[in-house]
């Protein structure tokens, strides 16, 4: 048997298990099986996964992609980003990856348009490292907007001023904010600032239109939301898993 999983807190309504488990059905693999793993922490993590048989790789979200790090053997990580999301059991070592990056970049990247030239991220979590990462790789200069003043914090929700949000025409959106059975959620920013040339990326997925995007989309907003990125982030997953060496 072939075990794949993902760790995080809260898995309730979990995409990677469905996916997972209906990919395994369509190839014929009736040998390999995805399991939900809800840990409450990380203690006795290495003890937890080195005893589970057959286990080949692990997926990562919330709360665990940067806390991870500290557990891991060895990680191909592009420079700069310490947040994982993929972790693959090689010659008895944890091997970390980032497929996030891949996933956001080739989901929003059709999107964009030469307007889209300055981003406003809402959240300063694992999920935002990877968003981090790809806007600096095209380039368009961000500010990190969190409840908090602090250290990885550009903005408060009380500093996002009509004019701030009017200037930044690419808003990403990387909270749990909005996510099911939560679905009236949705962070707090001046909605009258949003205009049709404005891009409004949601990492929630579930609702497929959170309100976040909703009340973007009445304002005339292109609006797109985490599903693709999850799959693209999940079939670079699979791709790592079934690799017999990393380079």
């Amino acid at each position: 048997m072939r075990v794949f999983g993902l760790i995080g807190q809260p898995l309730t309504h979990s995409f990677s298990g469905q996916y997972f488990t209906e990919k395994f059905r369509t190839l014929g693999l009736f040998d390999h099986q995805y399991n939900l793993y809800p840990l409450p922490d990380l203690n006795g993590f290495l003890d937890w996964v080195r005893a589970i048989d057959g286990l080949v790789g692990l997926n990562v979200t919330i709360p665990y992609k940067k806390s991870i790090l500290p557990f891991l053997d060895e990680t191909h990580l592009p420079a700069g980003l310490d947040a994982c999301n993929c972790i693959h059991l090689q010659a008895g070592k944890l091997v970390g990856f980032n497929t996030d990056v891949i996933g956001f970049s080739e989901s929003l990247q059709p999107l964009l348009r030469p307007h889209h030239d300055q981003a406003l991220i809402l959240g300063h979590g694992g999920a935002a490292e990877a968003v981090c990462f790809v806007l600096n790789q095209l380039h368009i200069p961000y500010r990190i907007v969190g409840r908090k003043a602090g250290q990885g914090v550009d903005l408060t929700y009380s500093d996002l001023s009509v004019e701030v949000v009017r200037g930044a025409r690419l808003i990403i959106q990387t909270t749990p904010l909005g996510t099911y059975p939560n679905i009236e959620e949705y962070p707090a920013i001046p909605y009258e600032a949003i205009g049709s040339e404005h891009l409004l990326y949601d990492l929630v997925y579930n609702p497929a239109k959170s309100r976040f995007l909703g009340m973007g989309a009445a304002r005339g907003a292109t609006i797109k939301n985490g599903e693709e990125m999850l799959v693209l982030q999940a079939e670079a997953s699979w791709r790592i898993w079934n690799a017999e060496s990393v380079s």
